[in-house]
């Protein structure tokens, strides 16, 4: 048995935390968040939860998310356990000091000072997606939206940071990665398992696109290079394999991070612009100062450095959209020692959730915080309630590429939205399916419209 037939078994048990996370999938309500809102409101900032062998504390206040995730970050470690087969031993399974030796080399590539050479390969991929989007506009097929963006953001990522042109079908790719994050299916294991039923590994379809996905960084590696670019993420990647200060950046380990920037990085940037779509596409006066602002900002040129700043309102939307369906609900950490958080002992091995969707939605931080407005992020007279605020997390380990992505979507937005009107056909309000990141519940259908 392999090492990917082994943890498609593993998908079945208790502890997995897909496993853990199936209560959230109970029922047939439209939004899971909606019981942790209530249970937050009605037994306070923490919430210690038994889960069978282990202890799950919920925190729900911005002050709780600072004491976890900066003044006492060292006690509260990463719990990625059950993403290690995805992201093998890249940065974002990793902590402490081999954490900090591995991202280190890599910053460089996400300073914001680097975001103008990657501009015109953010532009040239979202070119290539209006070719698609014509397409659907001609045939008025309807057609699933995140699946777009998904596949619109790994575009965006091999043009700019890898410099290729990707080497692989994202569209075949995206669905291994929903196969494996489907987590019915890992209940599905684990039910036929109890029942003492025999079975392959190899039968079910999670084993299967976790050894597709395998395939994918190497293929990436192995691909002919874009525009021979010396500046790019993965030369910087393939200098540290080369590097032999930092033994631990061998070969597997320049995989591993092409791996977390693939799905990661891919997927927290789509699940942001197709939630932005959805929601200007049932707000259709945002939609409009959207292109007005395009219009005014760009013209019929291609955006620079400089536009990203000028696109106020559209930048806006990007952060109101992260502000009510942040890609991720919850971070977990594994609190390393003992601790008191609120006057809560906290016992070293719990698990602690810190529910950031539960801040972004609550009325003491925010005005009307189930309303889309944008236009909150432009007033400058209101201060926002220091960590009310976290679709990157917070602190030292705070996303590497929450500020790209966010270049990413304002000009993708920017560019889209002077050419099309997509219009959203599914059920309104959109349900929510929250595993690890907060999903559309059956993803979200759209009909292209392509404007004159």
């Amino acid at each position: 048995m392999n090492a990917i037939e082994t943890h498609a078994r593993l998908l079945g048990e208790e502890e997995s935390i897909w496993f853990k996370l199936t209560p959230l999938l109970k029922g047939n309500t439209d939004n899971p968040m909606a019981i942790l809102l209530k249970m937050a409101e009605r037994y306070g900032p923490v919430i210690p939860v038994n889960m069978g062998s282990e202890r799950v504390v919920l925190v729900s206040e911005p002050e709780l998310f600072k004491h976890v995730l900066v003044s006492k970050a060292d006690n509260y470690i990463k719990y990625f356990d059950g993403l290690k087969p995805i992201f093998g031993k890249s940065m974002i399974t990793n902590d402490g000091a081999l954490w900090q030796k591995i991202r280190m080399p890599q910053q460089p590539a996400f300073h914001p000072d680097a975001f103008a050479d990657y501009i015109p390969f953010f532009t040239a991929a979202i070119k290539q997606k209006m070719d698609q989007w014509r397409t659907y506009a001609k045939s008025g097929e309807s057609f699933e939206m995140v699946e777009q963006t998904w596949t619109l953001a790994a575009d965006m990522i091999c043009k700019a940071m890898f410099d290729r042109d990707m080497p692989f079908n994202p569209h075949v790719v995206f669905k291994y990665v929903k196969t494996y994050t489907n987590v019915q299916e890992h209940k599905g294991i684990r039910e036929k398992k109890k029942s003492g039923s025999a079975y392959e590994a190899t039968e079910f379809d999670a084993a299967k696109a976790m050894q597709a996905w395998a395939d994918v960084p190497p293929a990436v590696i192995a691909a002919t290079s874009r525009d021979h670019r010396e500046k790019t993420l993965l030369k910087l990647i393939e200098d540290c394999v080369a590097d032999p200060s930092i033994p631990e950046f061998d070969e597997q380990q320049a995989i591993d991070e092409i791996k977390q920037y693939l799905w990661a990085g891919t997927e927290t940037t789509a699940l942001t612009l197709a939630w932005s779509l959805y929601l200007l596409s049932i707000h259709p006066e945002a939609a409009k100062r959207v292109i007005k602002e395009s219009e005014d900002v760009l013209g019929d040129r291609d955006p620079t450095a400089a536009d990203y700043t000028s696109l106020v309102y559209t930048r806006s939307v990007i952060q109101e959209t992260m502000r009510i369906y942040p890609p991720v609900w919850g971070l977990i950490r594994v609190a390393a020692n003992d601790d008191e958080i609120a006057g809560f002992k906290i016992n070293a091995g719990d698990r602690v959730v810190v529910f950031g969707y539960s801040a972004h939605h609550n009325p003491r931080f925010w005005d009307e915080p189930e309303e889309f407005r944008p236009e909150r992020w432009m007033d400058k007279s209101k201060r926002q309630v220091k960590y009310s605020y976290i679709p990157f997390g917070a602190g030292k380990r705070s996303c590497i590429g929450g500020a790209m992505s966010q270049v990413e979507n304002t000009l993708a937005l920017a560019l889209l939205l002077r050419r099309f009107r997509p219009e959203y056909v599914g059920p309104n309000p959109a349900g929510i399916n929250a595993t690890v990141t907060l999903t559309p519940k059956g993803g979200l259908m759209f009909k292209m419209h392509e404007l004159d």
